[in-house]
């Protein structure tokens, strides 16, 4: 009997783990992006200008150099309400074994 309460109370904790877990997933997924850092376009808030003519769901690329001397690709997504948000972020390594 104390055999069945204990593992039904290993089971129960193993599924509430899972639930959690998903939860957790989910919210990462509707995140609104990637925090600015120096360099990315909307570090100091969205840019002045609105994209208007560029479609909703459209992405273009940055590069720049951040404070630290490494090369930084960021991805933006055009929002909505033509707000930007940064979906990827690349950092390209500073010595690559192929150069000659």
């Amino acid at each position: 009997m104390k055999r069945s309460i204990g593992l039904g109370l290993v089971l129960a904790v193993a599924l509430t783990g899972c639930t959690t877990g998903a939860a957790l997933y989910s919210s990462s997924y509707s995140s609104a992006g990637l925090a600015p850092i120096p360099g990315s376009i909307t570090y100091n808030g969205q840019p002045r200008t609105k994209l208007t003519k560029s479609p909703v769901g459209s992405s273009f690329p940055h590069s720049f150099t951040d404070q630290w001397g490494r090369q930084v690709e960021e991805i933006y997504v055009i929002q909505p309400d033509r707000t930007l948000r940064i979906a990827q972020r690349h950092y390209r390594p500073v010595f690559s074994l192929d150069d000659d």
